[in-house]
């Protein structure tokens, strides 16, 4: 999602149903001014405060958890307690670099899942997420 332009911003934030703030606008401008990412709360936190923005830790993660929940971001968690958020809200998977806490997309098309388990009757599968986490080779093989 690729957003610039301020009255972009303010559309964005109609269309989804978010109020529009001076952190959220603040927030926005940076995920949303380039091509898709992968980030951390605590990454967009040092980058804000590069951009000379003041906004706290806490509002942060509030913001970018309302940003998932009106449809804005995705939610990566690669581990416990190591959680990223996607800026690439269309379907699709990761290759997750460990060691060096990188996210790479892989298209939907690049994976083939031929069989799944049973799912309870009362239940339809609602969305799937494939993370293939990979260590690099060590340079001594």
């Amino acid at each position: 999602m690729r957003m610039e332009p301020q009255n972009n911003i303010a559309k964005l934030f109609g269309k989804v149903g978010l109020r529009q703030t001076k952190q959220r606008a603040h927030l926005a401008k940076i995920l949303f001014q380039s091509s898709n990412r992968h980030f951390t709360a605590e990454q967009l936190h040092k980058e804000t405060q590069v951009c000379g923005h003041t906004i706290s830790l806490a509002t942060i993660y509030n913001t970018l958890h309302q940003f998932r929940t009106v449809g804005l971001l995705r939610q990566v968690i690669v581990e416990p307690g190591k959680v990223y958020f996607d800026t690439n809200t269309e379907p699709h998977h990761h290759f997750y670099i460990e060691g060096e806490g990188q996210l790479l997309d892989v298209k939907s098309t690049e994976i083939e899942i031929s069989a799944l388990p049973p799912i309870p009757r009362d239940c339809d599968i609602h969305e799937m997420d494939v993370i293939i986490r990979l260590r690099k080779k060590s340079r001594l093989s």
